[in-house]
């Protein structure tokens, strides 16, 4: 099977480019870089939207593509966390990040396991696998831009999200694990 580079392939490359300049960027001596880092963040996000969009939209749909949206998703918010407990070394922080970073490493692993039995379908993404998301992605926006803005705590906000990210993490995972667990009963 040949590897198909099209449009949205290479929009999903993109993001992955995008992780080294955002890391980058981050470390910059400068006093707009958490600004430069959080608009490379929603574009990254963005690009996570757009190449869906248009493999779907285009019929453009590839196994390739389909194996690359999500690393290129875990290697940005892996990366993102990573940074973000380095510069702001707390427990508070850590602690989130590895339960996100540690269920990710999980379920991917989960999905290769189930993918080699003839039961990838059993994992596939839930509706609360997107909320998970949507929570992970604000809330990482928000620690990256870390400022308060017109009187608003934006880095409080986004440990509470990152906290509700979490917990709908765990929840998702323990949602999957009984799926494949209840599908290999039945094999």
């Amino acid at each position: 099977m040949a590897i198909e580079f099209n449009l949205p392939t290479n929009i999903t490359l993109l993001r992955i480019a995008l992780i080294p300049l955002l890391t980058v960027v981050f470390y910059l001596p400068w006093q707009y870089a958490n600004i430069a880092c959080t608009v490379i963040f929603i574009i990254a996000g963005f690009t996570d939207w757009l190449d869906g969009y248009l493999a779907r939209k285009m019929n453009m749909e590839t196994p390739f593509g389909a194996f690359l949206d999500p690393v290129a998703d875990k290697l940005m918010v892996a990366m993102v966390l990573v940074i973000l407990v380095q510069q702001q070394a707390s427990p508070y922080l850590a602690i989130p990040a590895a339960v996100i970073i540690g269920r990710e490493i999980t379920i991917a692993s989960l999905r290769e396991w189930m993918a080699e039995i003839g039961q990838r379908a059993t994992v596939n993404v839930s509706q609360l696998a997107k909320w998970k998301t949507a929570a992970q992605m604000i809330s990482i926006g928000l620690l990256l831009y870390r400022e308060d803005l017109l009187g608003i705590p934006v880095n409080d906000i986004g440990y509470v999200l990152l906290y509700i990210a979490a917990f709908l993490t765990l929840w998702s995972m323990v949602n999957y694990l009984k799926a494949a667990l209840i599908a290999i009963a039945k094999t």
